[in-house]
Order: structure tokens, then C-alpha cells, then sequence
């Protein structure tokens, strides 16, 4: 099956979340052909690791060395903050808070997949964020010129698209902060969701140790 491991923000950070969304003009888990694609509210999280496709007999023994991980590790908090895209064909929404926690967490989750001997990439290590929306056609509009070079060896700028303009706005966005107590081990399969998108089912949920 086709995993992963993440956290995900309470009912509570995620309706804040679409208030701010919905101000921006996005917000929608559903919008016409080539439009954006959102993500629903019930699949937005934080990746700790991505484990692609493992073997179904692997999957006991890595849950239960992640759960031997996480009995040595206590609760910490994250606040949903900020906001970017990658390319302009992703908008997401940075975390905050303990930041350090969670990288370490990103870490552990991916030893204890090493340990289990299946693959465990690291999401959290360089800029823990939660996606939010992807362009479902080949650009989400806007302005063609935005991904040329300036400079000789300059780097290209990204493309000025809706999502770079709602990023934009959302720069200053700051939920409500929240508890990180528990950890889920995910299944996800690709199709067989909500208008063609991934369908996702927890194969496990793991508590930290607590304060």
C-alpha cells in the first residue's frame, strides 16, 4: 500500500484556516476543469515522512516501532502561519511554533521506518507546511512573463498566479495554536477520492507521551 505518516491540526485550526481562505477568494474542495484543485478540509496535514509503496507485511512492524518511538516523546504545540506556493501550481500554509519539535519528530518517524526496513522520507526537515490547493491544469492563470530570468544566472521567479496572489494575502495569516498528541500512520489511494483525488484511511493513530 501507498503511505505515509503526518499530524494534523484539529477541527478548530482548520475552520480558522477557512475563514482565511474564503477571504481570499479560495477556499472550494471543488472548482471547474484546469481550475484549482483543494485539498479537503479532512486530508490537510503536516508530512512527517512519505514511505510510498510498502509491502502489506511491513506495515505491523512499522507501526509498532513508531510506537515505541513516540512513548519517549512528549506532546508539543504548532500554529498554521504564513503562506507560499511551489511554482505557483501549489499554495500552502506554512507551520509555526515548535518547529524544532516537529523536525525532530520527522526525523524519529523516518528511523523508525529505516528500522522496519521500508523508505522514509523526511517532509518536515526543511519547510514543514500544510498544502492547501494544486493547479489541476498545466498553470492556474495569470501572468506568462512572471517565470523568465532577469538577470543572467539569476534564478526565475515564479509565475504570478491566483495562488501567488493569494499567498500573498495570507503572508500574514496566524491560527490558532495547537496540540500535537497524537500521530497518524496513512494509507492513500490515488483515484479514489473526491472528484478523482486520493482517498485517505488511517491504518494507525499513535499517542505522544503526553505534556
Amino acid at each position: 500500500m501507498r503511505l505515509f505518516t503526518a499530524v494534523y491540526p484539529p477541527r478548530e485550526a482548520l475552520e480558522h484556516l477557512d475563514l482565511a481562505l474564503g477571504g481570499v477568494g479560495g477556499g472550494s474542495p471543488t472548482a471547474p476543469a484546469g481550475g484549482p484543485r483543494w485539498v479537503p478540509r479532512e486530508q490537510r496535514h503536516v508530512t512527517l515522512a512519505f514511505h510510498g509503496g510498502v509491502p502489506d507485511g511491513a506495515v505491523e512492524d512499522y507501526v509498532a516501532e513508531l510506537a515505541a518511538v513516540l512513548e519517549g516523546t512528549a506532546a508539543f504545540e504548532l500554529v498554521l502561519v504564513g503562506s507560499g506556493t511551489f511554482g505557483g501550481r501549489t499554495l500552502w500554509v506554512g507551520v509555526g511554533g515548535d518547529v524544532d519539535r516537529l523536525r525532530s519528530l520527522s526525523r524519529d518517524v523516518s528511523a523508525a521506518a529505516a528500522e522496519a526496513g521500508i523508505h522514509g522520507a523526511d517532509r518536515a526537515g526543511g519547510r514543514p507546511h500544510l498544502t492547501v490547493a494544486r493547479s489541476s491544469g498545466a498553470r492556474v492563470g495569470g501572468d506568462r512573463s512572471g517565470g523568465r530570468r532577469g538577470r543572467r544566472g539569476a534564478e526565475p521567479a515564479e509565475p504570478v498566479t491566483p495562488f501567488s496572489r493569494w499567498a500573498h494575502a495570507l503572508a500574514v495569516y496566524r491560527g490558532p495554536s495547537w496540540p500535537v498528541r497524537t500521530v497518524h500512520v496513512v494509507a492513500s489511494r490515488l483515484g479514489a477520492g473526491r472528484s478523482g483525488g486520493p482517498a485517505h484511511d488511517d491504518v494507525a493513530v499513535l499517542p505522544l507521551a503526553g505534556p
